[in-house]
């Protein structure tokens, strides 16, 4: 579907939590515009319409107690999917083949099988479709890899990535679904910790291990792990929700290391930067704030609009799932598991 208007006209699929971030950053964007918010609970979408959007864009959106009639709206360019996880798979799928163009909150799918045919349903109807993992596009990421580039730190042979929050009453839900609904700390927030971890290897993982905690519904609450990139390269990551609040990636190579402080930033957060040298240099860096779910807002309508591959495709979005399936197993049994070459 091409747009012929000058800015993408968005609509919300579902009144999950994350649209407190989404829904302003659609809003704000300057390429984009909200035009419909959908929820199956009976005056959910209008509610979060009222409390996250402010009262002149309020006006020309349009509310619905049904994901079907959000799809079916002809002036519905492109969709944002915040549903459950193990919901995530079957309605991209649908937005596709109504002609939508699609955002998914990650995880995109719970099975690489999945990935495999939102792919194809994408190149059939000739639509963009982007995993959202926001963090992605502030500018702090770009800034670690033009370090990386630099050579200050050599090469880089072990990242680790920590991502944590106390369980608040609020975020229970997160753990109401097995490992194998997409419920658990591994879907929620550990894609995030093994998507940064592989963004600084070129190579491929050869294998992963990993250990959780597991609650009575069968979600994970805890999880470490390792992934093995071979020749001594490795990334660890560590996710949990009964740990202090973590979201920070390291970078080690043969001469120093790097750190970003805080990952997930909000808008008017400073990002810092540090790094270090063998010789012992150390260095802090302050970048300017930015709001990364505005930025990916009008990183995906751009993309739509001049026909570019976002920068998140989905063979990217396979690939991590494939690495989370494989650490799921890793934790059910006990064993590491080894990846034949692709």
């Amino acid at each position: 579907m091409e747009s012929t208007h000058s800015k993408l006209r968005w609509g919300i699929l579902g009144a999950a939590r994350i649209n407190e971030r989404l829904l302003p950053a659609i809003v704000a964007a300057a390429n984009a515009q909200l035009v419909g918010i959908a929820s199956r609970r009976a005056g959910a979408a209008e509610k979060m319409l009222k409390q996250f959007a402010p009262q002149q864009d309020q006006d020309n959106v349009k509310t619905y107690d049904s994901l079907d009639a959000l799809l079916n709206d002809a002036d519905v360019d492109a969709v944002y999917v915040p549903l459950a996880n193990h919901e995530h798979a079957e309605w991209v799928l649908r937005a596709i083949k109504m002609g939508k163009h699609v955002l998914c909150e990650k995880p995109m799918a719970l099975t690489t099988a999945d990935i495999d045919a939102i792919k194809e349903a994408s190149v059939t109807h000739n639509v963009v479709v982007m995993e959202g993992f926001m963090y992605r596009f502030h500018p702090q990421h770009l800034r670690v890899q033009e370090l990386i580039r630099s050579g200050v730190v050599g090469e880089v042979r072990s990242v680790r990535a920590s991502y944590s929050f106390m369980m608040k009453p609020a975020r229970i839900y997160r753990l109401s679904e097995s490992v194998e609904r997409g419920g658990g700390a591994m879907w929620d927030i550990g894609c995030y910790a093994i998507h940064s971890a592989r963004l600084f290897f070129e190579e491929k993982p050869v294998a992963i291990t990993a250990i959780a905690k597991y609650v009575e519904t069968g979600a994970d609450i805890t999880t470490s792990g390792v992934i093995d990139f071979g020749t001594g390269k490795y990334a660890h990551f560590n996710f949990s929700f009964e740990q202090a609040r973590r979201c920070e990636y390291e970078i080690i190579g043969t001469k120093g290391g790097i750190k970003c402080h805080t990952v997930w930033q909000l808008p008017e957060n400073v990002p810092v930067i540090s790094w270090w040298t063998e010789e012992g240099l150390h260095y802090q860096e302050q970048l300017l704030p930015h709001n990364h779910f505005k930025l990916e807002i009008e990183h995906f309508s751009d993309c739509v609009f001049n026909q570019k591959a976002p920068l998140l495709s989905l063979d990217d979005a396979k690939e991590n799932c494939r690495l989370i399936v494989a650490a799921l197993e890793s934790a059910a049994s006990g064993k590491v598991v080894k990846f034949v070459s692709l």
